[in-house]
């Protein structure tokens, strides 16, 4: 499945001391290690042959009954194949260390030593327990394929070799976490992924230094070249069809073992705003949507601020009709614009939390009634006036549209500092906050490329696929900034 397998030269997290890597394996060091774990069985046979089988696995990662399958009737029934002559015929691998017999046990392999020849046997019989294909949770879609990713690594890589059938849709695997042992592949399309950016992703898998790891996000933790920014660096998805589209195009894939969700890398700002729905759609409707998208994040963030603003410093600012509605609204309340705003967001913040950690029913029924019970609670308390439970609810509606779940989250911290700004300095101050949100992912990188590419640095002729989606046949060549090795998408270029 995989065209490189790394065991010890990529496993850069040897933080716990090892002295099995040269100790060779023997039947008394086998039952050391076995030891004290209940699920431990070792178990010894009979052939008809009169053959002493010995068998060694850990009972709660091996599938059973493949074990009575593929070990036991073979071995109870046949009375002319010797143990040594049914191993070479068996897809099974050769022992020689005691390190390579305990990465075997804890994938769920069945050790089978043969007293006669005194050679030790692994037998690939792993229970694999995973979730069925389901729909995806968190980007869902009207059109396209409905299936997921799943917590089981080859099950996800079949979902994208089974969208790209090519021999050059390479594999290389990597064990990370000196405790977890996590299993990391890395998928590129060879001719069209740009080799620099294989060797970057290497590289930084190389470098990993840590001992356990239980989701992609930490992976993605330690390779984001900006690790104190609240924008994302890889494309953290559970859809194997994004995966294929982004292979597609030049960039690569990770994916990470017991965990669902696969990093695509490297992205810009503008990919977090994009949806696979947008390829299905007729053109016109998906840049529509797309427009609302980036509108929707500049109302999330500037929305509460710019109220703030024109109430505390630019009342000038205000048409007449709408100045009476505000000061009649506001004539009563003992809060500033800025605190009213604050606790507000705040208690927002609060319902959004709780109604994702509550369960399923409990947490939208808290949502809606919250929102409505509080809302209009504060408003007859007198602590927030009508016109900020209006623009709160337009800018909490509004966040949620960006597909990508780490920007929506971003959206409140952000919103945070320019309502900040806007308290203490008015307009001038959202300006001077925008510019440093600019200048700041101007200056990001993902896998060492530019984040802010086809804008900064400018590539015209990508912006045909940008802020509107242009028609499907216009998208002639890969995305110039991805810097593809094969730069036309069509087999007959003119």
């Amino acid at each position: 499945m995989f065209s490189k397998k790394n065991k010890k030269n990529n496993d850069p997290t040897k933080t716990l001391p090892s002295t099995t890597a040269q100790t060779p394996v023997t039947l008394d060091n086998l039952k050391r290690v076995l030891a004290n774990i209940d699920e431990a069985e070792i178990i010894e046979r009979q052939t008809n042959n009169g053959q002493q089988v010995m068998l060694l696995y850990i009972r709660s990662l091996v599938n059973l009954e493949r074990l009575n399958e593929a070990i036991v009737e073979p071995l109870n029934t046949s009375s002319h194949l010797t143990i040594h002559e049914y191993m070479i015929s068996s897809k099974v691998s050769r022992m020689i260390t005691l390190e390579e017999a305990e990465t075997h046990l804890l994938r769920g392999n069945v050790i089978l030593y043969g007293m006669d020849h005194e050679e030790f046997w692994a037998v690939p019989l792993q229970n694999t327990l995973s979730r069925s294909i389901q729909q995806s949770g968190t980007e869902t879609i009207i059109y396209g394929a409905k299936d997921s990713f799943s917590e089981l690594l080859e099950q996800n890589i079949t979902m994208i070799r089974r969208r790209i059938p090519l021999m050059n849709l390479k594999t290389e695997s990597f064990t990370i976490g000196s405790i977890s042992k996590t299993e990391v592949v890395i998928l590129y399309i060879e001719g069209i992924t740009n080799p620099d950016y294989v060797s970057i992703a290497r590289k930084k898998i190389a470098s990993i230094d840590f001992d356990q790891f239980l989701d992609s996000s930490q992976v993605a933790a330690f390779m984001e070249d900006h690790k104190h920014s609240v924008f994302p660096q890889f494309q953290e998805t559970d859809r194997p069809d994004s995966c294929a589209f982004s292979l597609g195009i030049g960039k690569l894939v990770i994916l990470v073992g017991n965990t669902s969700y696969a990093l695509i890398a490297p992205i810009t700002f503008f990919h977090l705003f994009q949806s696979p729905e947008d390829y299905f759609l007729r053109w016109i409707i998906s840049s529509f949507l797309r427009c609302i998208r980036y509108l929707s994040f500049i109302i999330s963030v500037t929305l509460i601020p710019f109220y703030v603003a024109l109430t505390t410093h630019h009342y000038q600012m205000i048409p007449l009709q709408i100045l009476f509605v505000l000061l009649e609204s506001r004539s009563k309340l003992p809060f500033s614009p800025f605190w009213e705003a604050f606790i507000m967001l705040i208690t927002l913040e609060i319902i959004k939390e709780a109604s994702l950690r509550m369960p399923t029913k409990s947490g939208q029924t808290l949502g809606v009634i919250g929102g409505i019970v509080i809302g209009q609670a504060t408003v007859a308390a007198g602590f927030a006036s009508n016109v900020l439970i209006v623009l709160v609810g337009i800018s909490a509606i509004a966040s949620f549209l960006v597909p990508n779940y780490e920007v929506t989250k971003s959206n409140s911290l952000l919103q945070f500092i320019l309502l900040l700004l806007a308290a203490y300095l008015g307009l001038f101050g959202i300006l001077l906050g925008a510019i440093g949100i600019l200048t700041h992912l101007n200056g990001l990188s993902s896998l060492k490329q530019p984040y802010f590419a086809p804008v900064a640095p400018f590539y015209l002729k990508e912006w045909k696929d940008l802020f509107i989606r242009a028609p499907l046949p216009w998208m002639k060549t890969r995305p110039e900034y991805l810097h593809p090795v094969q730069k036309w998408r069509m087999s007959r270029r003119r």
